[in-house]
Order: structure tokens, then sequence, then C-alpha cells
């Protein structure tokens, strides 16, 4: 792909980026280096225990008794990871949404495969609803990549269990749908950070099967959930030149026909994890200020 297909911020980094995929030989090296950050946490971050799992807890300057929530899911393909990496996304949306916001350290696949990390979220969503600084009736599960695709599959878990109703859906870029792994039509060469090599890997280690399996639970892949009816408002953010994009405009459709209502934002030549990997750049400031509006809109009413 010519590179001038690329967003203008991002042609540079698009250029540099790795395009090896993930997978098994990499997988301890990687998780050794990520795992650098989350040894000791901000002194703004507080790290609580919810069983087995933990959370860190971003709080905004605030007065009010009760505030509203975002449990927020870290990306990594569902085999890796910290919720620490996410301390600086975490910490914005506290401050300018001013809201409590919770990470949620969750265990990675492929040691802990479905539904062990769903489950380890939707421990962290009662816990947060629990607790005395929030309104449970105004909490938002959002994530990055696959922390997209658990927080989809949360609500929908939510939905079913009727502990927790979340009251909005904020999904980056989320990972829903293994039968993308299957495509034979999809140019390798033409992604940043994410490919369907790593996506093969990654939905083999979360779900247990080969992707495509009609095994797959729909709360694994929430693509393949029949009923997407009485979900909560979505969000849902994917750049064009991002493996996800089909699934993800997919997704968006198949919640408005639903009923559900679901604003879809499509950045123009932005590829997987783009924000992370450029966060001062002007299309990921739009995309941040975008975000930051659909949760003020969702939970400061």
């Amino acid at each position: 792909m010519a590179l001038d297909a690329f967003h203008p911020d991002l042609r540079l980094a698009a250029r540099l980026l790795p395009r090896g995929a993930i997978g098994p030989r990499m997988l301890r090296p990687v998780r050794i280096a990520g795992g650098l950050m989350a040894r000791k946490p901000p002194k703004d971050v507080r790290v609580e225990a919810v069983g087995p799992i933990s959370v860190r807890v971003h709080r905004p300057p605030s007065s009010q008794s009760e505030l509203p929530a975002l449990l927020w899911v870290h990306g990594g393909g569902y085999v890796l990871g910290t919720a620490a990496q996410e301390d600086a996304v975490c910490r914005r949306f506290a401050q300018e949404v001013g809201i409590v916001v919770a990470s949620v350290e969750y265990r990675l696949a492929p040691e802990h495969k479905f539904p062990v990390p769903l489950d380890d979220c939707h421990a962290a969503l009662v816990w947060l609803a629990r607790q005395p600084y929030v309104d449970p009736g105004r909490i938002a599960v959002g994530g990055a990549s696959a922390g997209g695709g658990l927080a989809a599959g949360l609500a929908l878990l939510a939905l079913e269990r009727g502990e927790v109703a979340p009251a909005f859906q904020l999904l980056s870029y989320p990972m829903l749908d293994d039968r993308t792994a299957t495509r034979t039509d999809i140019d390798e060469t033409d992604f940043r950070l994410w490919n369907n090599k790593a996506n093969r890997f990654g939905w083999q280690s979360y779900t247990g099967l080969a992707p495509g399996s009609s095994e797959i639970s729909g709360l694994a892949a929430p693509a393949r959930y029949e009923d997407l009816s009485g979900l909560p408002p979505a969000w849902i953010g994917v750049g064009t030149l991002d493996l996800f994009c089909d699934e993800d405009r997919s997704y968006a459709g198949r919640l408005r026909a639903a009923g559900v209502q679901c604003d879809l934002e499509i950045v123009e030549g932005a590829f997987h994890g783009f924000d992370s990997v450029r966060p001062k750049a002007g299309v990921t400031e739009a995309f941040r200020s975008s975000q930051v509006s659909a949760l003020t809109a969702a939970l400061r009413r």
C-alpha cells in the first residue's frame, strides 16, 4: 500500500512501524516488556483487588458523592497488555468528563480462555457499581481493540445476568468477529500493528477453537450474537486502514437495526491503534475529543 493512503499525521509512523505479527514465540518477551510499566502505579492511581484480579482506579477532582463511571478494558488481542498501559487515556477521561475510571486487569489467554477474561470484566463491573462514590445507574463500559471486544461482550453478558445495567458502550476499533481471521481476500501487507496472522492467533488463544468454528459463542465474538436489542447506546470508532473496519461497520449497522443508538466514527487513513502510536497528533486529538463528547453526553446529563 502506498504511504499516501495513510492519514498525513500517520504516514511517518506507518513507514516505521513493524508489520510482523504477534505469535507464540514473541508472546513472552512482549509481555515482559509491557509489564514493566505496571510495577509501580502513579500517585493518582489506586489499585484495588477484585477477587483474583485488580482494577486501577482514576478519580477526578470532584466533591460529588456519586459520580458517573467508566469501566475501561485494555487491548492486546486477548493475549497481551496491562491495565497500566491505559493510564494516560483513563486519566484524560476522568479529568475531562469528570467521572471515575476503573481499568480492569483481566486474566489473559491462552492461559485463561473464554469465558475467564469476560467473567473478570463482569466481576469488575459489579465491584465498580457497588462503590459508594459511583452512581450505579451511570456506568459506561469501554475499551480498545480486544478490550473493545470484551466491553461489547460485557454489555451483552450484563444484559443476560441483570446485575448491573451499563448506560453506554465506548468501543475503539473493537475486535468483535473471529470470522475475519478466516478471510482470504485480505492483503497482509496493508495493515500496521495487527494483521490477520496475529488475528488468527488471538482468536485461537482466546476461544480455544479455530476461528470460524460454529461452536464459538456470541459472548466471545459479539458479532455472532443474534439479538442485539436492549443494549445500551454505543460509540464505535475505527480507521479505514484497520483490519477491524468491516466488522465494526457491520456491528454498528446491526446495533442500529436492533433499535440501539450507535454513533460510528470512521477515521480516514488510520491504522489499528493509531491513537496509541501518535497520541499527540491532530487526528488522535479529534478521535479523543469525539470520545469525550460521547461520554459526556451519555453520563453527565
